[in-house]
């Protein structure tokens, strides 16, 4: 077992290894107390992991209840949200108590966000249940919920008070969902760590704990400089600025992290167009992209992108922060007119 230890608005501890399930209420019982615990989780998860969770809490003394929704980012809308929040004050959880986001990034985003509001504040714990929360959604304490209009767009920021990946639970997942976790650890490989991309071209297999911790680690001491996303922290958004155009444009058929994958890529190719970047780097995130059957490209235009990506949270005015591999072999953040974006892709 590995654990990271996250200074920011609250400091707390990152554990990655396996069997930490079964240990998660003694655990959740250090880092949050409280008296009741709501178990936040998808119908995926909740047949699997549930019971060993609620049989964990209440060994450590919880009474314990369950909310459990529709997998799937539809599930991230404002109707989960207050069904969400009025299922907390009928069964009148006060702020001594905890919620627990079991499962991927769906549940540990609106779980955060419920966290966050009700009650001005309560604590919260993630369970990862999978590749990409354990080692990018469940770190750093942003939370959300999605609007017709765009991703992400209504939330807070709000630090968990301890996270918990369990790698054991990986092997449940279909392997889409492996893949999709597999396109943030290529974004962490790609922001300037040579070493993990070369990991990522080898048996990955038996590295799951190392490749998290390296990732957890990564994204821990960017939002220990930047915990509120005004600057150094946008790294961390490469690929998703067209990643969540294409989601839209599909009406989230498309999963997050395949189309994170094809935002990595198109960005990329739009670089080296523009001779910001060298083809040998575009070429290696093509080939490590293949390895886990992501997509390098997308069904959708351009000018279909362009109109959601204008709604894009990260915009400031008139202007946007793109994310932009160089030639140095790291990432940068470029701000550019939306005249200057659609310029950039053409």
């Amino acid at each position: 077992m590995k654990t990271i230890e996250v200074r920011a608005s609250r400091n707390y501890s990152v554990l990655v290894g396996e069997g930490l399930l079964a240990e998660a209420g003694e655990r959740i019982r250090a880092a949050a107390g409280g008296v009741r615990a709501c178990i936040v989780t998808d119908d995926n998860v909740e047949p699997l992991y549930a019971k060993k969770v609620e049989d964990s809490l209440q060994g450590a003394g919880y009474q314990t209840i369950r909310f459990i929704i529709p997998h799937g980012e539809a599930s991230k809308s404002p109707e989960s949200y207050i069904s969400l929040l009025r299922y907390l004050a009928m069964n009148r959880l006060t702020r001594t108590d905890v919620l627990v986001a079991l499962g991927g990034g769906v549940v540990g985003d609106l779980t955060g966000f419920a966290a966050a509001t009700y009650l001005r504040g309560i604590p919260f714990v993630q369970l990862a249940t999978t590749v990409l929360a354990a080692v990018d959604s469940s770190v750093g304490g942003k939370t959300a919920i999605d609007l017709p209009e765009g991703k992400n767009l209504v939330g807070a920021f709000y630090q968990p008070h301890l996270v918990l990946c369990d790698t054991t639970t990986f092997a449940t997942l279909p392997k889409q969902t492996v893949q999709d976790g597999f396109a943030e650890i290529i974004k962490y490989g790609m922001l300037g760590n040579p070493e993990l991309l070369e990991m990522l071209q080898t048996d990955v297999r038996e590295r799951m704990e190392e490749i998290i911790s390296i990732c957890v680690q990564m994204k821990r001491d960017i939002v220990a400089e930047d915990e509120f996303d005004h600057g150094k922290r946008q790294l961390l958004n490469f690929g998703h600025t067209v990643g969540h155009a294409i989601e839209a444009l599909s009406g989230y058929q498309t999963s997050h992290g395949r189309a994170v994958a094809a935002g990595m890529c198109i960005v990329t190719q739009a670089a080296v167009r523009r001779g910001l970047c060298k083809e040998e780097t575009l070429a290696l995130l093509r080939e490590i992209c293949k390895k886990f059957e992501l997509p390098q490209t997308s069904a959708y235009t351009f000018s279909q992108m362009y109109a959601i990506m204008t709604t894009d949270k990260k915009r400031a005015g008139n202007r946007i922060h793109l994310i932009v591999p160089n030639d140095s072999g790291n990432c940068e953040i470029r701000a550019m007119d939306i005249e200057e974006l659609k310029s950039f892709f053409a």
